[in-house]
């Protein structure tokens, strides 16, 4: 299937963006090289958008994979609208981006950073993705105030941060706390649930993370009943979002999504590891 013909199906995606006003660069979008046979579902993380995985869906492309990246709702708008928003809208669109590359496809995978990858492990209890890659994955945020995200939202609606360069269009500086609760549900939701979850997975850490309990994500693999798990913990220089720019090991993280896929294809799957 031709790009053309991926934007033509996509066309309800778009439309329902430019609706809420998201601008071009924050689009969901995909990216089908034509030798492609299988695909990678592509879900960004809180209060950023598609366009966070671009240099992802790039890698995958040279390595033969088509790829869809979604946008959540509330995303790439404004930081009211996403404070007004629940996980599930969010999970009903990973959901819709899933059917329609299975449809398509004889093979899917997801790959999700942050957020995007609980929304997978989520997806995972659903529909059957072929594997997962899972970027900074977390059961806790590392900021003390998280876990009353629900109450202290009354108080104190946004909590603010500096967004510069590159990133300054498509990130909030003004995180709502509201959606800060609704990461709480989800992980809520997910967490009691791990151990039904099979599918292949690798999760990448860098212990410069500053967002999450890396040792929090850890757990979560553990806990998972994959047969197929392999975890890399990246080192210092390693931050949150490890497929943007300031990471420095961003083509360590590619080389590793690349050879994980890659064997899965070939049914030489990795042994579990640990490192």
């Amino acid at each position: 299937m031709d790009l053309q013909a991926i934007d033509s199906l996509l066309e309800g995606e778009y439309e329902r963006s430019r609706r809420d006003g998201v601008g071009e660069e924050d689009l969901p979008f995909a990216t089908v090289p034509a030798e492609a046979t299988v695909a990678v579902l592509l879900v960004h993380g809180f209060s950023a958008t598609p366009w966070e995985m671009r240099p992802l869906a790039a890698d995958l492309a040279k390595r033969g994979f088509a790829s869809l990246a979604v946008r959540l709702p509330g995303h790439g708008t404004t930081p009211e609208d996403l404070a007004g928003r629940r996980w599930e809208e969010w999970q009903d669109t990973v959901l819709r981006g899933y059917d329609l590359l299975a449809a398509r496809y004889h093979r899917v995978y997801g790959a999700g950073l942050s957020t995007g990858a609980l929304l997978l492990l989520a997806l995972a209890r659903q529909r059957r993705p072929a594997g997962a890659v899972l970027l900074s994955p977390y059961l806790r945020l590392r900021h003390s105030l998280a876990p009353i995200a629900g109450w202290l939202r009354f108080l104190k609606p946004y909590q603010h941060r500096t967004v510069s360069g590159s990133e300054a269009g498509h990130y909030y500086a003004r995180r709502p706390l509201a959606g800060v609760h609704q990461i709480n549900r989800l992980v809520r939701e997910l967490s009691p649930r791990l151990g039904e979850i099979d599918l292949p997975v690798l999760a990448i850490h860098g212990e410069g993370d500053r967002t999450i309990d890396i040792d929090s994500g850890r757990q979560l693999v553990d806990r998972m009943s994959s047969k197929v798990k392999v975890y890399e913990r990246l080192g210092p220089e390693a931050p949150h979002v490890l497929i943007g720019t300031g990471n420095p090991l961003r083509e360590a993280v590619f080389d590793l999504v690349g050879k994980f896929l890659g064997e899965l294809e070939s049914q030489e799957c990795p042994a579990e590891s640990s490192r």
